[in-house]
């Protein structure tokens, strides 16, 4: 990476958005079963034997919780690639936030959502 370059060329752009495009179409379809997973699970209402299925309502609220909290996850995930997106279209697609300086490709290509350079991240959580 040269150390003058201010953005990512069209070309380098290009590839970013092929990245996150994919990784968006995988995260739909994971909030998607997700969601089906979450509405599904309350086939047993009707089910005149559900007493006898205290014991395991338990460990239905805690799955249920668990999936609720990895949907959320999925969805925040998302909205953060489709903000990428955003960014590739102005251009403006990995410059760290806080540095302005360039995000390596390596750290992009693992994090396509990412908004701040490794330093600036270890940076802010020193601070925390």
């Amino acid at each position: 990476m040269e150390e003058n370059k201010v953005r990512y060329s069209d070309e380098e752009l290009e590839e970013f958005r092929q990245l996150i495009n994919e990784k968006l179409a995988v995260a739909k379809s994971d909030y998607e079963v997700l969601m089906e997973k979450i509405n599904g699970s309350d086939d047993d209402d009707d089910d005149p034997h559900a007493t006898y299925h205290t014991l395991e309502e338990g460990s239905e609220t805690l799955s249920k919780e668990s999936l609720m909290n990895e949907c959320l996850r999925t969805q925040k995930f998302i909205t953060g690639l489709q903000a990428a997106l955003v960014r590739i279209q102005n251009k403006t697609y990995g410059i760290c936030r806080e540095t302005g300086k360039l995000i390596p490709k390596e750290r992009l290509r693992a994090v396509p959502h990412a908004t701040l350079s490794i330093e600036a991240k270890h940076a802010r959580d020193q601070r925390k």
